[in-house]
């Protein structure tokens, strides 16, 4: 077989590229990426411990605890095969009995063969309560555990429910991997709780009673429901978890509209709607809050490679947005009933320069809501001025050039795409204490997209940053930026086998300030609230360390700040494929007095790990500066020159354009199965 790389298709600054070989065996041990780990690369006896970087989950050691009750409950023992429309669904939740105030979830998965990565939704009821994603696993297996916070739930945990969990899945010849999964909670009782809400509405499906799980796909569907709010809510945010899959997945690297067939001979249609995505929160038709989503990487994403054992960041636990709709409560207390919808815009083009927000974009993305409420005293009513909602189109401004080659045929793409946006609402409340107080909801957000497709189409440059700040009367305040830049080359031999090149440097900073909806992991390090503790290993043990020799302070807030690089290849002949990868993940947890920009900051949890070829070869891991891990390779599986038979078919599946077909989507929404087949 003969591999033909493309003019102009080599990566900088990759150290190498696919290159002509006379077979794809004798190939691969000269494109490893980083030579100086090849004596590290053996065959692999054991299953390969994939794990996501993220801030510790500190809990009471042992089995007693001198504020109360520990208890844990197995939740789901079940193994995702076939599941693609037979979502795993356990109407056997009941309270433990006992008093608690926190919640944490264990998921431990394991997966051998060849599969994709899925995307995986739990619901109690009809709210979804974790959104994640799978590893993509290896011939000789893979596991990972993930333990996530929950006690934002602690309202529905409190009363029985119907627990579903959504994870599509196919086997067949091909595609043999099952996912088998164990589902836990651990109940306990921490000092000094934090207030959560009192009650939790979805924006939702609503498909439980059918045993169905309740997502929104847009645009096929409308996500839009109707609640009669209590009249004594005093404070209320909405959180909305929403992610794209098959056209939508790669969003940020997409194109305008018109700009679509630009290289259709070569790579065929491109998809459109610009590299920009608005996930937006209306009430009643009037928009009240808005989210630009962070781009996440699937397992799956680019290339394989940079993703074996170190998952991209929160692909094992997608983020949600918080909005502060109290400035409503006036309006949404008045007893009658009233709309929430949740809507993703892209930007329409008319291939001039004009850029305005669309109405819709391509398929899907799949989307659900929460509205907490914190409710004041039983029969109390809030009342005040209806809310004042200061908010304009975002400022678009958009360019694009293309430029031809010596045969008349486009050769290079060029398009940019910024956009500022402001929203701010205000109004006065009037609570069960008789006073009037301000009420108040803002967010400022700037964005940048840079995109370069160059030999026509089969390299792509995608440089990508999104700042926002967002800020609510009650004290809340959460800032973050997360730049991107992805360098990606294909290169297709005449029989239909490609190869990819890659390299990948993406940042997340991540601060919240006051009373947050969603725990911010720094709870547990207040005033020492546990020490010793318990902190959760790779393989989902309990390891007891000691938490501070002396006294730490109460935070405020908490400052999370990680920066992944790396660089991989894949390669896919005949019915085999094949990826290989270095990833460094640098990652700081913070406790936060004051603010990012002011106050007492301390440093609470620090993880530096890189991994090559599927090889954990520096793990350097500390709380609250005493290392704690026992092993510098911690996790760590023998790794292989090249790990094979990787889920990806084709490289539209992988990068989001090119030859094939786009990722199917095996997710159910508004109750029926969304379609496996998207051009």
């Amino acid at each position: 077989m003969l591999w033909t790389l493309r003019p102009g298709n080599c990566l900088s600054p990759l150290a190498s590229c696919v290159l002509v070989a006379s077979s794809l065996s004798t190939a691969l041990p000269h494109a490893s990426p980083d030579h100086r780990y090849d004596k590290r690369q053996t065959s692999p006896s054991s299953p390969l411990v994939n794990f996501q970087v993220s801030e510790p989950i500190l809990t009471p050691p042992g089995n007693a605890n001198q504020y109360g009750c520990i208890h844990s409950q197995l939740l789901m023992e079940h193994d995702f095969a076939f599941s693609y429309g037979k979502p795993f669904v356990a109407g056997s939740y009941t309270p433990p009995p006992c008093s608690f105030n926190r919640v944490t979830m264990n998921l431990t998965v394991t997966s051998k063969g060849r599969q994709f990565d899925r995307l995986g939704l739990m619901y109690l009821g009809d709210i979804e309560v974790f959104r994640t994603s799978t590893a993509e696993p290896t011939t000789n297996g893979i596991i990972w555990t993930y333990v996530k916070e929950m006690e934002q739930y602690e309202a529905l945990w409190k009363t029985d429910q119907k627990i579903i969990f959504d994870l599509g899945n196919l086997i067949d010849n091909t595609y043999t991997g099952i996912f088998s999964t164990t589902l836990t909670a651990t109940f306990f009782t921490a000092p000094n709780p934090r207030p959560t809400a009192d009650q939790i509405l979805p924006i939702s499906a609503e498909a439980s009673g059918r045993d169905a799980p309740s997502a929104f796909s847009l645009p096929s569907d409308t996500a839009l429901v109707n609640h009669q709010i209590p009249q004594n809510v005093e404070r209320a945010v909405v959180s909305l978890s929403a992610c794209g899959q098959a056209t939508e997945e790669f969003w940020y690297t997409n194109v305008f509209s018109s700009e679509i067939n630009t290289f259709a001979d070569e790579i065929g249609t491109l998809y459109g709607y610009s590299p920009f995505r608005e996930v937006q929160l209306l009430i009643d038709g009037q928009l009240t809050g808005l989210s630009w989503p962070f781009p996440i990487i699937f397992t799956g994403g680019i290339a394989p490679g940079l993703w074996r054992p170190i998952a991209g960041i929160d692909a094992f636990d997608l983020r949600e947005h918080e909005i502060d709709i109290t400035p409503w409560l006036p309006v949404l207390c008045d007893g009658a009933s009233h709309s929430f919808e949740i809507r993703v815009a892209g930007i329409n083009d008319d291939g001039h320069g004009a850029a305005s927000l669309s109405e819709t974009v391509g398929s899907s993305w799949i989307v659900t809501g929460k509205i907490f409420l914190f409710l004041g005293p039983e029969g109390s009513i809030t009342s005040g001025s209806p809310p004042k909602v200061d908010v304009s189109p975002p400022k678009l401004e958009i360019a694009s050039t293309i430029t031809t080659n010596s045969t008349g045929a486009n050769e290079t793409l060029t398009y940019s795409t910024s956009a500022t946006r402001s929203i701010s609402i205000t109004s006065e409340i009037k609570t069960s204490n008789g006073s009037s107080i301000p009420a108040s909801w803002i967010q400022d957000l700037t964005y940048t997209n840079l995109n370069v497709l160059s030999s026509q189409g089969f390299t792509q440059y995608t440089k990508q940053s999104t700042t926002g700040s967002d800020r609510s009367s009650s004290r809340y305040r959460n800032d973050y930026s997360y730049p991107l830049t992805v360098n990606s080359t294909v290169s297709v031999s005449d029989n239909g086998d490609f190869g990819i090149d890659a390299s990948l440097s993406r940042d997340l900073e991540f601060a919240v300030n006051g009373p947050a909806v969603f725990p911010s992991k720094v709870q547990p390090f207040n005033h020492n609230a546990f020490s010793p503790v318990t902190l959760f290993t790779l393989s989902g043990r309990q390891q007891p360390v000691p938490l501070s020799t002396s006294p730490l302070p109460f935070f405020s807030g908490a400052w999370t700040t990680t920066t992944q690089t790396g660089e991989a290849h894949y390669l896919s002949a005949g019915n085999r494929s094949y990826s290989f990868g270095t990833t460094s993940q640098h990652f700081i947890f913070t406790g936060l007095e004051g603010t990012v920009d002011a106050g007492t900051n301390l440093e609470l949890y620090k993880r530096d790990v890189k991994a090559v070829n599927a090889t954990v070869v520096s793990d350097v891991e500390a709380l609250v500066g005493r290392r704690v891990n026992a092993s510098p390779l911690l996790g760590a599986a023998p790794g292989l020159v090249a790990q094979q038979d990787v889920g990806a078919g084709s490289v539209k599946e992988l990068l989001g354009r090119g030859p094939g077909r786009s990722k199917d989507v095996l997710v159910m929404a508004s109750g029926h199965t969304e379609e496996r087949t998207t051009a």
